[in-house]
């Protein structure tokens, strides 16, 4: 197993965050399909991954990252709404998620942190969206406030979970709550990208990868974890 990095409470301090903004490079922590660097790379680079549904433009700033590592968020992975990507459940961060509203499950996601460009950070974004990249992203308010809105889309809500040698970690996700949607179970080809991505990051067993994502909500009412363990060995 690898150890992950723990990641750095921001210092709020006025000069402290004067530093910080506005940032030119950042980690991006994926927690979803882009766990899978193959994943990633289409949104880079440009290309269909395997098992998806749509082909990507890529981003203005095709390199691959510069560094990854192994990191813990704190909060609640969970599947909701419809892909039209991979059909079913896609995957969301609830950072506000405690452990007793879990049940004293899964109080922390394991995520892949890719240092990137803001401008490479901005373009998958975009991609997410289904929009074309090109226009980089004001992180001003999610890294002096921790979290901004920047639109009403389901992956629009930035994040900055904290920092990472000095640079902060963001990802995005929706604008509400797990408490707040309907689950809604996912693909057998997108959660192969995801166990797939855990397994290669953090150096988890496929055993310890699927009793993870099978306790994660929407994936809960529908997997088991023999059922997503063999996927990581089922190429179909």
């Amino acid at each position: 197993m690898i150890r992950p990095r723990r990641l750095e409470a921001p210092d709020d301090s006025p000069e402290a965050v004067r530093h910080r903004t506005p940032a030119s490079r950042l980690w991006y922590a994926a927690y979803g399909s882009n766990m899978h660097l193959d994943r990633l790379t289409a949104y880079l680079a440009g290309g269909r991954p395997a098992g998806g549904l749509r082909s990507y433009p890529g981003c203005r700033d095709p390199r691959s990252p510069a560094r990854t590592a192994p990191v813990m968020l704190p909060g609640l992975l969970y599947f909701a709404t419809e892909s039209d990507v991979w059909t079913g459940g896609r995957a969301f961060y609830d950072p506000d998620a405690t452990p007793a509203a879990q049940d004293g499950r899964n109080a922390e996601l394991p995520s892949r942190a890719y240092l990137l460009t803001l401008s490479q950070f901005s373009d998958i974004a975009a991609q997410e969206m289904g929009r074309e990249p090109g226009e980089d992203l004001d992180l001003t308010g999610a890294v002096t406030r921790g979290r901004a809105r920047i639109g009403p889309g389901r992956y629009e809500t930035l994040v900055c979970a904290g920092l990472l040698d000095g640079d902060p970690v963001m990802t995005f996700t929706a604008p509400w709550s797990s408490q707040d949607i309907t689950m809604n179970a996912p693909s057998a080809a997108y959660l192969r990208h995801i166990a797939a991505g855990i397994v290669d990051a953090h150096g988890w067993s496929a055993r310890r990868t699927a009793a993870y994502l099978a306790g994660c909500p929407g994936a809960d009412s529908h997997w088991t974890a023999t059922e997503i363990a063999a996927l990581l060995t089922d190429p179909s």
